[in-house]
């Protein structure tokens, strides 16, 4: 295509489902950027990171709930172009909730289906997943030839039901509007590599989770294993370019818009190994890279093993107590079998090139998460908490609690090391008063450099002593 940059956009009106997101609301950006003359975000949270930011630029921000048909009808009143971002259930405990996956992902297509043809919105731009082809077999330079990965056989409800909704969206294509004025209605999918930028909230805040607590553990799969990535402002090009794709009024389509019915792999076009990926992110942060290796099969059967823990424990899944997965069978696939996928098609239908190189990408990513870590508590990882609350509750226990349950042995250990009941409570008196000490020298150090979570310290010091400190004194430092 040789169009303009703002073709199709200027004076429009664009609705982004989930436009509150971190894909979406880049993309809401973007629009308005271009021209647009409105741009509708509708997502169900009222807000986020980027609420305010979108707000600012002139983007009108709705509630509603893609389950919900008048909610959707009410957004997309109007409008020109519809960019179907919202999806629900792609990583961590979302995955196990079968129920909301196929009400957002599959019923909430459909609303936006019927939306656009009952109102005569002439272009819809899916996001789907690479993963409707993608099921645990290997794929290596994979096109859009390829078939989608059976129904039944998906591991994952997520992607099952991503495949069930691409699968709608591209055979409405050249669907009459219901009013029959002779138009019809242009649909696309755009079948994004896992997404990764400054604010990502879904992939990298939770390797990044694991790994300062300590707990990311191992490899999966062998080091040859590669897997695709896109930097956000590269899959916001793409998404524009297919909008512009699905215009029908192009010199020389004889109203055959070139990306009509039609799917597209969208990547950075640089296949590499998830672990070297996120290495230079880990190193930078000063977090511990993975150093022990887990066969895929012994993966598969860890994240089905935390399947059934997370199955049994459903009815508590949105609980902010329950922490993630650590891992889960699709997650295992995903990144322990080689798959990443051509942008070729892309590149001649819509003229994609990815505008930011995955350097380049890492590099702002990296920035960004340096930035954070500077303004967030940092800490030690799991392991030292266990050692300072298991150790001073035991200390605790042995010099004071009569002789119940574990005591009597606890006493037996503490007092091997410390001869005497008298030296055993006076250890008990120091190390108390010493994590007071470092407590408050904490909170006077925060105060100077971090006063925004100098209580954060000092309750965390509190209860690790020179654990926590030595953070603190190294941010003093620098």
């Amino acid at each position: 295509m040789h169009l303009t940059e703002n073709e199709g956009i200027e004076g429009n009106t664009f609705v982004v489902t989930g436009g509150l997101g971190f894909v979406g609301s880049a993309l809401c950006l973007e629009l308005v950027r271009r021209g647009a003359r409105q741009v509708r975000a509708l997502d169900l949270r009222p807000t986020s990171p980027w609420s305010s930011l979108l707000k600012d630029r002139g983007v009108r921000c709705i509630k509603g709930d893609l389950a919900t048909k008048k909610d959707v009808e009410r957004a997309l009143s109007g409008a020109v172009c519809v960019f179907h971002v919202a999806s629900y259930g792609m990583s961590g405990k979302e995955m196990l909730q079968f129920g909301r996956i196929d009400e957002v992902n599959i019923n909430g297509t459909c609303h936006v289906l019927d939306a656009c043809l009952e109102q005569g919105i002439g272009r819809l731009v899916y996001v789907s997943t690479c993963n409707v082809v993608f099921g645990g077999k290997e794929i290596v330079n994979g096109n859009e030839t390829l078939p989608y990965f059976p129904i039944d056989a998906h591991v994952d409800p997520y992607s099952r039901s991503k495949s069930i909704a691409e699968q709608l969206v591209l055979k409405s294509n050249g669907r009459p509007f219901k009013n029959k004025n002779g138009k019809c209605l242009y649909t696309c999918a755009v079948r994004p590599a896992a997404i990764y930028g400054p604010g990502e909230d879904r992939h990298l805040p939770r390797l990044i989770s694991l790994a300062k607590s300590g707990l990311l553990l191992f490899n999966i799969g062998d080091r040859s294993v590669k897997t695709d990535w896109v930097y956000v402002d590269n899959l916001v090009l793409a998404l524009i370019l297919a909008s512009m794709g699905l215009l029908d009024d192009i010199p020389g389509q004889r109203k055959h818009p070139v990306a009509a019915g039609q799917a597209y792999f969208i990547s950075d076009g640089y296949p590499v190994n998830s672990y070297e990926f996120i290495e230079p992110l880990l190193k930078s942060l000063d977090y511990g890279l993975p150093k022990a290796k887990l066969s895929l099969p012994h993966a598969l059967l860890l994240g089905r093993i935390f399947w059934g823990m997370y199955t049994i424990l459903y009815p508590w899944l949105n609980r902010w107590w329950l922490p993630q997965p650590l891992i889960l069978p699709a997650e295992a696939y995903k990144v322990g079998v080689t798959n990443y996928f051509s942008y070729l098609k892309a590149k001649e239908d819509l003229g994609y090139v990815p505008m930011v190189t995955a350097r380049e990408g890492m590099t702002a990513t990296i920035s960004y998460w340096k930035e954070s870590k500077r303004r967030s508590l940092d800490g030690p990882t799991i392991y030292a908490w266990l050692f300072s609350i298991i150790g001073m509750s035991s200390l605790f226990a042995a010099a004071f609690l009569p002789d119940i349950g574990p005591v009597p042995l606890l006493r037996v250990i503490s007092l091997f090391f410390f001869r005497s009941m008298t030296g055993l409570r006076l250890m008990f008196y120091v190390a108390a008063t010493a994590h007071i000490i470092e407590a408050v020298y904490a909170l006077y150090l925060a105060k100077k450099v971090d006063p925004v979570n100098s209580s954060g310290w000092f309750w965390q010091t509190f209860a690790l002593g020179i654990f926590s400190l030595r953070f603190l004194l190294k941010r003093v430092r620098k």
